[in-house]
């Protein structure tokens, strides 16, 4: 059990933070970049997808205090994930926090989960992205066959000349007295757009992290300014018909149905969970540390920085978007762009929201993916993945190999699985990072109080506790399927662990194991 337990000294991931060479990641980022890396992430499936079904299931106007619920449990969190980030400057986010905190077995599982978290996550936006891009099209007449539109399986029906995802639409039909038996009905098997979006994306990461983070924050720039439109057009048009929001906002909070997550309190706790997805970008931000100019300054900056930026615009979406629109007609793939449209005269709104959604998503895609090749690549140059995963590009300077690998794996996942499966699981695997992340911060102070912080979480273990309370409550409010494809997905991680993992681990055979009671080099 206590090699198990075994950690990696912090004086072993210092000296690996300040290798240089062809075979090491490029420290090209300042604190602009990784701020605009964290909104990139934040600001995307959020705000311009998953707002408008969270309200239209589990929340109504109510969808608000989602948003609010959702960022304070963030708030916790990156409060410790800064801590982390500026003692521990390297590449692996909090798979690399639980390895010199907790020790290997936890490593391995939120590493694993981190896998799930950043895969699933590029995938969900994949498929949020092709949902965009297809209404645009389709305003301008542009017709792709539906059954390469939409993942494996789900029903697409024809609605004011839209084919549209049945499930989504239903309460909309259900209003407007529609009776869908009477559309034209298609079933969907490859989401062709979704493929190629991560394909395109996987490529711009394989040439190189300037050339990605540069991009980023040009996009970044965009999509923005697209948001501080949507909010600045239909919050002008609020102050001239108060009456229309006011009425779309009763009930503020819809009483419960009966169920558990169905509207009421408990809905407000479901959408939490659902929407919590909108926020993993600032995590995100920690896998780029060893990429990082001046990491110990930056970082702290870099995921703080954007998590509050993001939190006051998604809470103005919110507001401003269940005022302009009833919560019951937002279950569809763009319902910013839906917002905008119920504002008169202002058609040229919904192109650019649409614009601004399709360039938008493809920057959390960047993200997500980076992530994933970087927790990867400090696996892999831990022993506990194989070492062509950990594989540097001599010239581009990435980890190309795992990246394309990734970038081949997500394509199908979003090709093939539906957005709402998607969207859960990444939810519940960025939750348990919290609560490891968080755990693991009050840990080391117990252990390691002299260590130099140049960022210290404030009032340890206050922060660190209410981190972890709250982001377990929200993932007891997500669907028991939910937690069974976790389970399920983590067994298979262990099962990979204790048949190759423990066997390569530089900890195990190649440096002395250092028990998870043990105080690091650095502290003694």
């Amino acid at each position: 059990m206590a090699n198990l337990l075994a950690r990696k000294t912090l004086d072993v991931i210092m000296a690996e933070s300040a290798e240089h060479g062809q075979n090491t990641l490029r420290r090209v980022l300042g604190p602009i970049n990784l701020m605009t890396l964290g909104i990139g992430a934040i600001i995307g499936a959020g705000i311009f997808v998953l707002t408008g079904a969270a309200a239209a299931k589990y929340a109504g106007p109510a969808i608000v205090l989602s948003f609010i619920l959702a960022g304070l449990a963030c708030t916790f969190a990156g409060l410790c994930y800064s801590e982390f980030a500026s003692l521990i400057p390297i590449a692996g986010s909090a798979y690399t926090y639980a390895y010199a905190t907790l020790g290997e077995i936890f490593a391995w599982i939120i590493g694993w989960d981190l896998i799930l978290e950043y895969a699933f996550g590029a995938a969900t936006v994949a498929s949020g992205w092709s949902g965009y891009v297809l209404s645009f099209l389709q305003d301008f007449g542009i017709r792709i066959p539906p059954q390469i539109t939409s993942a494996r399986g789900e029903v697409l029906v024809n609605y004011n000349n839209h084919w549209e995802h049945l499930s989504r639409i239903m309460d909309t039909l259900t209003s407007q007295h529609v009776n869908p038996d009477s559309l034209p009905h298609m079933s969907a098997y490859f989401d062709l757009v979704a493929f190629l979006a991560i394909i395109a994306v996987t490529m711009v990461l394989i040439i190189g992290i300037k050339e990605s983070a540069t991009l980023n924050s040009a996009i970044v720039i965009v999509k923005v300014s697209i948001v501080l439109v949507f909010i600045g057009v239909v919050g002008y048009y609020f102050f001239g018909h108060p009456v229309q929001f006011w009425t779309n906002w009763h009930p503020f909070l819809p009483p419960n149905q009966g169920t558990y997550g169905a509207f009421g309190w408990s809905g407000v706790a479901r959408g939490a969970a659902v929407i919590f997805f909108a926020y993993i970008g600032f995590d995100a931000v920690s896998t780029a540390a060893q990429e990082a100019k001046n990491p110990q300054k930056d970082m702290p900056i870099g995921i703080l920085g954007s998590l509050v930026i993001c939190t006051i615009l998604y809470i103005l979406v919110s507001v401003l978007l269940t005022g302009i629109v009833h919560y019951t007609s937002l279950d569809v793939s763009d319902p910013v762009a839906v917002g905008i449209d119920a504002v008169p005269g202002v058609r040229w709104g919904s192109f650019l929201v649409k614009i601004g959604a399709i360039f938008g998503l493809g920057t959390v895609m960047l993200v997500m993916l980076l992530g994933q090749s970087r927790v990867f690549y400090s696996m892999s140059h831990d022993g506990l993945l194989p070492q062509w995963a950990g594989a540097i590009h001599p010239r581009f300077r990435t980890p190309w190999i795992s990246t394309g690998l990734v970038g081949g794996f997500v394509a199908i996942f979003a090709a093939l699985i539906p957005i709402d499966v998607l969207g859960e699981l990444v939810s519940i695997g960025t939750l348990l990072a919290f609560v490891i992340v968080c755990a693991g911060v009050w840990v080391l102070r117990v252990k390691s109080p002299d260590l130099p912080r140049p960022f210290r979480t404030p009032w340890v273990p206050v922060v660190p506790i209410l981190g972890i309370v709250v982001s377990l409550i929200l993932m007891a409010s997500l669907p028991f399927d939910t937690w069974l494809r976790l389970i399920v997905w983590l067994i298979v991680g262990l099962v990979l662990y204790f048949t190759y993992g423990k066997k390569h681990s530089r900890v195990q055979v190649g440096q002395p194991a250092v028990p998870a009671a043990a105080p690091t080099q650095s502290a003694r």
